[in-house]
Protein backbone atom coordinates (compact mmCIF):
# COMPACT_ATOMS: atom_id res chain seq x y z
CA UNK A 1 0.00 0.00 0.00
CA UNK A 2 3.13 2.28 0.86
CA UNK A 3 4.47 1.81 -2.82
CA UNK A 4 0.90 2.32 -4.51
CA UNK A 5 0.11 5.65 -2.26
CA UNK A 6 3.74 6.79 -3.41
CA UNK A 7 2.89 5.83 -7.46
CA UNK A 8 -0.15 7.79 -6.91
CA UNK A 9 1.55 10.88 -5.54
CA UNK A 10 3.78 10.78 -8.32
CA UNK A 11 1.27 10.10 -10.85
CA UNK A 12 -0.95 12.84 -9.85
CA UNK A 13 2.40 15.07 -9.99
CA UNK A 14 2.90 13.73 -13.68
CA UNK A 15 -0.74 14.52 -14.79
CA UNK A 16 -0.56 18.27 -13.32
CA UNK A 17 2.59 18.93 -14.92
CA UNK A 18 1.40 17.44 -18.21
CA UNK A 19 -2.30 19.18 -18.20
CA UNK A 20 -0.03 22.48 -17.40
CA UNK A 21 2.03 22.13 -20.54
CA UNK A 22 -0.65 20.82 -22.82
CA UNK A 23 -3.40 23.71 -22.15
CA UNK A 24 -0.76 26.79 -21.29
CA UNK A 25 1.60 25.72 -23.71
CA UNK A 26 0.50 23.69 -26.97
CA UNK A 27 -3.00 23.75 -27.20
CA UNK A 28 -3.58 27.14 -27.44
CA UNK A 29 -0.72 27.65 -29.87
CA UNK A 30 -2.52 24.83 -32.08
CA UNK A 31 1.05 22.79 -31.40
CA UNK A 32 0.18 18.91 -30.70
CA UNK A 33 2.10 15.83 -29.32
CA UNK A 34 2.28 12.46 -30.90
CA UNK A 35 0.37 9.88 -30.39
CA UNK A 36 -2.93 9.55 -28.75
CA UNK A 37 -2.47 12.99 -27.12
CA UNK A 38 -2.02 14.53 -29.95
CA UNK A 39 -5.06 12.72 -32.09
CA UNK A 40 -7.29 13.81 -28.97
CA UNK A 41 -6.16 17.83 -29.52
CA UNK A 42 -6.51 17.47 -32.88
CA UNK A 43 -10.23 15.88 -32.22
CA UNK A 44 -11.28 18.38 -29.91
CA UNK A 45 -10.02 21.38 -32.43
CA UNK A 46 -12.05 20.14 -35.21
CA UNK A 47 -15.38 18.69 -33.18
CA UNK A 48 -14.53 21.73 -30.29
CA UNK A 49 -15.71 19.12 -27.93
CA UNK A 50 -13.79 18.73 -24.34
CA UNK A 51 -10.25 17.72 -24.77
CA UNK A 52 -9.80 15.49 -21.38
CA UNK A 53 -13.36 13.49 -22.98
CA UNK A 54 -11.03 12.74 -26.05
CA UNK A 55 -7.93 11.35 -24.49
CA UNK A 56 -10.27 9.15 -22.18
CA UNK A 57 -12.20 8.20 -24.16
CA UNK A 58 -9.28 7.25 -27.25
CA UNK A 59 -6.94 5.64 -24.23
CA UNK A 60 -9.66 2.77 -23.03
CA UNK A 61 -9.55 0.92 -25.53
CA UNK A 62 -5.39 0.75 -25.66
CA UNK A 63 -5.51 0.49 -22.35
CA UNK A 64 -7.63 -2.70 -21.90
CA UNK A 65 -5.07 -4.41 -24.54
CA UNK A 66 -2.41 -4.05 -21.64
CA UNK A 67 -4.54 -6.25 -19.32
CA UNK A 68 -2.72 -9.82 -20.41
CA UNK A 69 0.81 -8.28 -20.90
CA UNK A 70 1.03 -5.94 -17.66
CA UNK A 71 -1.87 -6.54 -15.33
CA UNK A 72 -4.51 -5.51 -13.21
CA UNK A 73 -2.22 -3.06 -11.54
CA UNK A 74 -0.88 -1.65 -14.46
CA UNK A 75 -4.08 -1.08 -16.12
CA UNK A 76 -5.55 0.18 -13.00
CA UNK A 77 -2.62 3.27 -12.80
CA UNK A 78 -3.00 3.58 -16.50
CA UNK A 79 -6.80 4.47 -15.71
CA UNK A 80 -5.98 6.23 -13.38
CA UNK A 81 -2.77 8.11 -14.88
CA UNK A 82 -5.53 9.42 -18.05
CA UNK A 83 -8.40 9.95 -15.78
CA UNK A 84 -6.54 12.68 -13.76
CA UNK A 85 -4.86 14.08 -16.78
CA UNK A 86 -7.85 14.93 -18.27
CA UNK A 87 -9.56 16.24 -14.96
CA UNK A 88 -6.34 18.61 -15.11
CA UNK A 89 -6.18 19.60 -17.88
CA UNK A 90 -10.18 20.69 -17.37
CA UNK A 91 -8.96 22.48 -14.61
CA UNK A 92 -6.24 24.51 -17.15
CA UNK A 93 -8.19 25.38 -20.14
CA UNK A 94 -9.50 28.10 -17.97
CA UNK A 95 -5.92 29.50 -17.25
CA UNK A 96 -4.55 31.75 -19.88
CA UNK A 97 -2.05 31.22 -21.71
CA UNK A 98 1.68 31.60 -20.81
CA UNK A 99 3.58 32.58 -23.78
CA UNK A 100 2.25 32.85 -27.43
CA UNK A 101 5.91 32.79 -28.99
CA UNK A 102 6.23 29.24 -31.10
CA UNK A 103 8.96 28.83 -30.47
CA UNK A 104 9.11 28.96 -26.69
CA UNK A 105 5.87 26.96 -26.52
CA UNK A 106 7.28 24.35 -28.27
CA UNK A 107 10.63 23.90 -26.25
CA UNK A 108 9.02 24.81 -22.38
CA UNK A 109 5.79 22.84 -23.61
CA UNK A 110 7.51 19.74 -24.49
CA UNK A 111 10.18 19.77 -21.41
CA UNK A 112 7.22 19.86 -18.76
CA UNK A 113 4.92 17.30 -20.81
CA UNK A 114 7.92 15.24 -21.50
CA UNK A 115 8.73 16.08 -17.45
CA UNK A 116 5.24 14.88 -16.83
CA UNK A 117 5.04 11.99 -18.82
CA UNK A 118 8.28 10.81 -18.10
CA UNK A 119 7.30 10.79 -13.99
CA UNK A 120 3.89 9.06 -14.72
CA UNK A 121 5.94 6.27 -16.54
CA UNK A 122 8.59 5.70 -14.01
CA UNK A 123 5.52 5.20 -11.42
CA UNK A 124 4.32 2.07 -13.33
CA UNK A 125 1.83 3.71 -15.35
CA UNK A 126 0.83 5.57 -18.76
CA UNK A 127 -0.63 8.30 -20.85
CA UNK A 128 -0.90 7.16 -24.00
CA UNK A 129 -1.62 4.06 -25.32
CA UNK A 130 0.49 4.36 -28.55
CA UNK A 131 3.46 2.48 -26.72
CA UNK A 132 0.93 -0.53 -25.88
CA UNK A 133 -0.79 -0.76 -29.31
CA UNK A 134 3.04 -0.71 -30.99
CA UNK A 135 4.10 -3.53 -28.78
CA UNK A 136 0.93 -5.12 -29.56
CA UNK A 137 1.88 -4.59 -33.44
CA UNK A 138 5.70 -5.27 -32.84
CA UNK A 139 4.74 -8.93 -31.70
CA UNK A 140 3.33 -9.75 -34.75
CA UNK A 141 5.28 -7.72 -37.47
CA UNK A 142 9.04 -7.45 -37.68
CA UNK A 143 9.06 -3.68 -36.86
CA UNK A 144 10.49 -2.48 -33.27
CA UNK A 145 8.70 -0.53 -31.05
CA UNK A 146 10.19 2.32 -31.67
CA UNK A 147 9.61 2.08 -35.66
CA UNK A 148 6.05 1.39 -34.73
CA UNK A 149 5.52 4.37 -32.42
CA UNK A 150 7.44 6.73 -35.18
CA UNK A 151 5.41 5.42 -38.16
CA UNK A 152 2.38 6.28 -36.23
CA UNK A 153 3.31 9.82 -35.24
CA UNK A 154 4.14 10.56 -38.55
CA UNK A 155 0.83 10.40 -39.89
CA UNK A 156 -0.32 12.32 -36.80
CA UNK A 157 2.05 15.36 -38.14
CA UNK A 158 0.82 15.33 -41.86
CA UNK A 159 -2.55 15.64 -40.31
CA UNK A 160 -1.75 18.59 -38.43
CA UNK A 161 0.23 19.87 -41.23
CA UNK A 162 -3.24 19.72 -42.81
CA UNK A 163 -5.55 20.66 -39.44
CA UNK A 164 -3.09 24.13 -38.49
CA UNK A 165 -0.42 24.90 -41.62
CA UNK A 166 3.26 23.40 -42.27
CA UNK A 167 4.86 25.50 -39.87
CA UNK A 168 2.33 24.28 -37.07
CA UNK A 169 3.61 20.47 -38.10
CA UNK A 170 7.44 21.73 -37.57
CA UNK A 171 6.73 23.49 -34.07
CA UNK A 172 4.61 20.06 -33.27
CA UNK A 173 7.95 17.86 -34.13
CA UNK A 174 10.13 20.31 -32.37
CA UNK A 175 7.86 19.65 -28.97
CA UNK A 176 7.75 15.68 -29.55
CA UNK A 177 11.82 15.51 -29.94
CA UNK A 178 11.90 17.77 -26.60
CA UNK A 179 9.62 15.92 -24.93
CA UNK A 180 11.20 12.52 -25.51
CA UNK A 181 14.23 13.57 -24.47
CA UNK A 182 13.02 14.78 -21.46
CA UNK A 183 11.16 11.19 -20.78
CA UNK A 184 14.06 9.74 -21.62
CA UNK A 185 16.22 11.68 -19.19
CA UNK A 186 13.37 11.03 -16.12
CA UNK A 187 13.43 7.50 -17.14
CA UNK A 188 16.40 6.44 -17.12
CA UNK A 189 17.91 8.88 -14.94
CA UNK A 190 19.67 12.17 -15.28
CA UNK A 191 23.04 11.37 -13.43
CA UNK A 192 24.51 8.87 -15.31
CA UNK A 193 26.77 6.62 -14.24
CA UNK A 194 29.14 4.71 -15.81
CA UNK A 195 30.09 0.35 -15.53
CA UNK A 196 33.60 -0.16 -16.17
CA UNK A 197 35.14 -3.67 -17.44
CA UNK A 198 39.01 -3.72 -16.49
CA UNK A 199 40.59 -7.14 -17.78
CA UNK A 200 44.24 -7.66 -16.60
CA UNK A 201 46.97 -9.95 -15.05
CA UNK A 202 46.66 -7.55 -12.32
CA UNK A 203 42.86 -7.30 -11.87
CA UNK A 204 43.13 -8.15 -7.71
CA UNK A 205 45.30 -4.90 -7.27
CA UNK A 206 43.34 -2.86 -9.75
CA UNK A 207 40.16 -3.62 -7.81
CA UNK A 208 41.84 -3.00 -4.02
CA UNK A 209 43.30 0.66 -5.26
CA UNK A 210 39.85 1.35 -7.23
CA UNK A 211 38.37 0.54 -3.63
CA UNK A 212 40.75 2.99 -1.47
CA UNK A 213 40.95 5.74 -3.80
CA UNK A 214 37.74 6.10 -5.06
CA UNK A 215 36.04 4.10 -2.51
CA UNK A 216 33.82 2.31 -4.88
CA UNK A 217 33.32 -1.54 -4.58
CA UNK A 218 34.19 -3.97 -7.47
CA UNK A 219 33.40 -7.08 -8.38
CA UNK A 220 36.26 -9.86 -9.53
CA UNK A 221 35.06 -12.15 -11.87
CA UNK A 222 37.28 -15.19 -13.22
CA UNK A 223 38.14 -14.66 -17.36
CA UNK A 224 39.87 -16.64 -19.82
CA UNK A 225 41.76 -15.53 -22.83
CA UNK A 226 41.10 -16.21 -25.88
CA UNK A 227 44.18 -16.69 -27.72
CA UNK A 228 46.50 -17.07 -25.29
CA UNK A 229 44.23 -19.14 -22.80
CA UNK A 230 45.31 -17.51 -19.95
CA UNK A 231 43.66 -17.16 -16.46
CA UNK A 232 42.82 -13.35 -15.89
CA UNK A 233 40.71 -11.35 -13.25
CA UNK A 234 38.07 -9.19 -14.91
CA UNK A 235 36.88 -6.38 -12.92
CA UNK A 236 33.79 -4.86 -12.49
CA UNK A 237 32.43 -1.42 -11.00
CA UNK A 238 30.12 1.79 -11.38
CA UNK A 239 31.84 4.65 -10.92
CA UNK A 240 29.98 8.25 -11.69
CA UNK A 241 30.82 9.53 -15.11
CA UNK A 242 32.98 12.94 -13.39
CA UNK A 243 35.21 10.14 -11.87
CA UNK A 244 35.98 8.29 -15.23
CA UNK A 245 39.24 10.44 -15.65
CA UNK A 246 40.19 9.49 -12.16
CA UNK A 247 39.96 5.76 -12.73
CA UNK A 248 41.67 5.67 -16.08
CA UNK A 249 44.67 6.88 -15.27
CA UNK A 250 44.55 4.97 -11.78
CA UNK A 251 43.98 1.62 -13.79
CA UNK A 252 46.90 2.53 -16.05
CA UNK A 253 49.29 3.51 -13.31
CA UNK A 254 49.32 -0.07 -12.28
CA UNK A 255 49.23 -1.87 -15.92
CA UNK A 256 49.78 0.24 -19.01
CA UNK A 257 48.24 -3.02 -21.03
CA UNK A 258 45.02 -3.54 -19.13
CA UNK A 259 41.56 -3.66 -21.14
CA UNK A 260 39.14 -1.13 -20.21
CA UNK A 261 35.70 -0.94 -21.79
CA UNK A 262 32.58 1.39 -20.24
CA UNK A 263 28.95 1.80 -20.80
CA UNK A 264 26.36 4.27 -19.81
CA UNK A 265 24.11 3.39 -17.06
CA UNK A 266 21.72 5.44 -16.31
CA UNK A 267 20.04 3.75 -13.12
CA UNK A 268 21.63 1.97 -10.42
CA UNK A 269 19.96 0.03 -7.44
CA UNK A 270 20.83 -1.87 -4.41
CA UNK A 271 20.15 -2.24 -0.94
CA UNK A 272 22.23 -0.28 1.37
CA UNK A 273 23.25 -2.80 3.84
CA UNK A 274 24.85 -5.15 0.61
CA UNK A 275 27.40 -4.07 -1.79
CA UNK A 276 29.59 -5.90 -4.83
CA UNK A 277 32.36 -6.35 -2.73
Amino acid sequence: MKEISINIIFITLGAFLAAFALECFLVPNQIIDGGIVGISIMASYITKLNLGMFLIVFNIPFVLLALNEFGKKFVTMAFYSVSILALFVNFFHRIHIVTDDLLLASLFGGGILGTGVGIVLKNSACMDGTEILAMKISKKYPYSVGEIIMFINVFIFISAGFLYGWEQAMYSTLTYIVAYRAIDNIVQGLSEEKSIRIISDKGPEIGQAIIQNLNKTVTYIEAQGGYSKAKKTMVYCVVPRIELYKLKELVTSIDEDAFLSTENVHEVFRKKTKNLG
